[in-house]
Order: structure tokens, then sequence, then C-alpha cells
């Protein structure tokens, strides 16, 4: 999952090079934590969000065909 979000993330912005992810794991769920520079906030949220809500998505899909419950949080 991880290396997934890393990859949608590099492709969305401006700054590849200081896309970060960090994962925890706690009580069965993953937390990908999705950390990009304040001038690509924008390019991963997208307009209303829609963009950061088909990240979520696709994450999640990904997540499901490897039984595991993934959360993405972005910051």
């Amino acid at each position: 999952m991880k290396e997934l979000l890393i990859t949608l993330a590099k492709n969305l912005v401006s700054s590849p090079d200081q896309v970060e992810v960090i994962e925890e794991d706690k009580d069965g769920v993953t937390t990908l934590r999705l950390k990009v520079a304040d001038d690509d906030m924008g390019k991963v949220i997208g307009k209303q969000g829609r963009i950061a809500r088909a990240i979520r998505t696709v994450v999640k899909a990904a997540a499901i065909n490897e039984n595991k419950k993934v959360n993405v949080e972005i910051s």
C-alpha cells in the first residue's frame, strides 16, 4: 500500500522528491500519512477534495485485496 501511495502522489506533484509516507499499524488498521510540499498540497487534494477521495479509494481497494484495513491521511 505504501508504495502505491508514493507512486500516485509522485505523479501528481511538482516536487516528487518531497513526497513522504509514514506507515503506522495499530489494532489491525494501517494508517498511511502522506506528506507533500506546501505548494503541492492543492494538487493532492484537488477541487472539493476529489483527488484526495480518489487516492483513498484506490488505496483502500488495493488493501481489500490483501484483507487489510487502511486509512490515508494527507498533511
